[in-house]
């Protein structure tokens, strides 16, 4: 019966980042839905999605979003188990893991719809 889907184990879809790792564990023409694990102590760059709207939900551990619109100053938001925050495009943000974090992000499917400003391991453009 080739019409079933496949059944796969989350640790297949692991890609390791710098900062520790993502679990792509839904991607489709129409969403995509990750687990993001944040290591003490590490970041995200900061960043902005031309086209990409994600929602984040905090599930384990805490961070510090720090948000903000084009132009303007960024805003410090300590989130923690329970927190989401919704990143429409051109919302520039970065998060910055106070302990190991675990965060879902559902979001629209441009993964590769990343516009770096600022990275701590030499990915933003010079």
């Amino acid at each position: 019966m080739s019409d079933l889907p496949a059944v796969k184990r989350a640790e297949e879809t692991i890609v390791e980042k710098p900062w520790g790792y993502e679990v792509r564990w839904a991607i489709t023409e129409r969403y995509c839905g990750k687990i993001l694990h944040v290591q003490q102590g590490e970041a995200l760059s900061l960043q902005y999605h031309e086209h990409k709207d994600e929602w984040l939900l905090v599930v384990r551990g805490c961070v510090d979003a720090e948000l903000g619109v084009d132009g303007g100053e960024l805003t410090t938001h300590r989130m923690r188990e329970g927190d989401s925050v919704h990143l429409a495009p051109g919302i520039r943000h970065r998060l910055t893991a106070v302990e190991d974090t675990d965060i879902y992000e559902v979001s629209t499917p441009e993964i590769d719809d990343v516009v770096r400003l600022e990275d701590r391991y030499g990915r933003a453009p010079k």
